[in-house]
């Protein structure tokens, strides 16, 4: 790590508001590379998942697998604290909604109909594939198809949550126009509204009040969105006081262990909210301050990085992969770590190809400045953080 950018984030965030007339405009905030590696711990935990599901693992070796990755849809839960966090974190007091969207759309858009793309493909070329209906793969495309849970997931099953993301995004400008009226303590309590939320919604989903789960629904996602948010304003107000990253480590992975004690589905976010909502801050303090992190080191940001394109790709890669070895085939361990670290090789390699082909060329082009501007902005250009920025 450079010396500049250790004193970037030993640098106190600025605080939010309108630069007064004459006066110099608010610096951007500093970036926050322990997110980016935390992001990839949070995506391994969903491949993790994944490979459970398929049952590659028998006997010992499965109920290990079982033990160690049965809760990995947290990770997702983790993914939505945490774009809650940074978009609030790196957001312009004077940006336009439209550039906001602009921005948002250049971000997952291209990884995801690339995807898409590719998930067409298997559909009709590949046996034991369900195949869309029409409709099915416009909602996919228009990520509308969470809001209806018989078509959740269809084609990339886990475009879902970008469903839910694009929700967050719609409603983002309203959230922080709000946030930046609040204030520290309106902020706390808008914080602890979002968990009552979540206890509330995980309660009535755990006696069926309703016909369908809500663990897909976007708006019953959206509080561990604003609870990320919150965290963030209250992070850059300088008003944040939770505890510092190994203790907060240690109770994000303390309510993992617990969710295989609750009823399987939304109820898992009450075990971990508490400690994803406490890890995230603590981890961009620790930036903040040059604290000792190891999700800042090199490697894991550059994997951070690739998260999402990995994300994105992996289920397609291990759904492929059962053309060859079948379904729930219940390997011996080495047998089935061998097929697990080939499937896990293969994703990443396809990730680097998304990341590189196209997320960040897409993102280029679409963000490119049509014409130069007469008058340009007085806010200096930031460079636009690592994937922690981005969700």
């Amino acid at each position: 790590m450079t010396t500049a950018t250790t004193r970037a984030l030993r640098t106190p965030p600025a605080r939010t508001g309108a630069a007064t007339a004459g006066s110099p405009a608010p610096a951007a905030p500093p970036s926050l590379p322990s997110l980016t590696g935390l992001r990839w711990m949070a995506a391994l935990l969903v491949f993790g998942l994944h490979v459970n599901n398929f049952g590659w693992f028998g006997g010992t070796g499965g109920r290990l697998v079982s033990w160690a990755f049965g809760a990995g849809a947290t990770g997702v839960s983790f993914f939505f604290v945490l774009s809650g966090f940074v978009l609030t974190w790196s957001a312009r007091p004077r940006d336009r909604a439209t550039a906001f969207w602009r921005r948002r759309v250049a971000r997952i858009y291209p990884v995801h109909l690339a995807t898409l793309a590719v998930a067409l493909v298997m559909a009709f070329t590949l046996t034991h594939q369900p195949r869309p209906t029409a409709k099915q793969a416009l909602a996919n495309a228009l990520l509308l198809h969470s809001w209806w849970q018989p078509w959740w997931q269809t084609l990339n099953p886990v475009s879902w949550s970008l469903a839910c993301e694009a929700f967050f995004y719609a409603a983002f400008p309203l959230l922080f126009l709000l946030l930046r009226r609040l204030g520290a303590r309106g902020s706390a309590a808008l914080g602890g509204l979002s968990v009552a939320a979540v206890l509330v919604l995980a309660w009535a989903d755990a006696h069926h009040w309703w016909t369908h789960s809500v663990y897909s629904f976007p708006a019953a996602r959206l509080p561990e969105f604003v609870l990320g948010a919150v965290a963030a304003r209250l992070v850059l107000l300088g008003r944040w006081r939770g505890p510092g990253l190994e203790a907060s480590l240690a109770l994000a992975v303390i309510g993992y262990f617990l969710v295989p004690q609750v009823t399987p589905g939304y109820s898992a976010t009450v075990c971990t909210l508490a400690g994803f909502a406490l890890l995230i801050p603590a981890a961009a303090v620790a930036d903040l301050r040059g604290l000792p992190s190891l999700w800042r080191r090199r490697r894991m940001v550059r994997l951070g990085e690739l998260s999402f394109a990995f994300y994105m790709v992996h289920l397609l890669v291990l759904r492929a992969a059962t053309e060859l070895v079948g379904r729930k085939p219940h390997f011996g361990a080495l047998a089935g770590l061998a097929v697990t670290t080939a499937a896990f090789a293969v994703s990443l390699g396809l990730s680097w190809l998304l990341y590189e082909g196209v997320e960040c060329p897409a993102r280029r082009l679409l963000l490119r400045r049509r014409r130069p501007s007469r008058h340009p902005d007085p806010v200096p250009a930031r460079r636009e953080a690592p994937a922690a920025a981005r969700d």
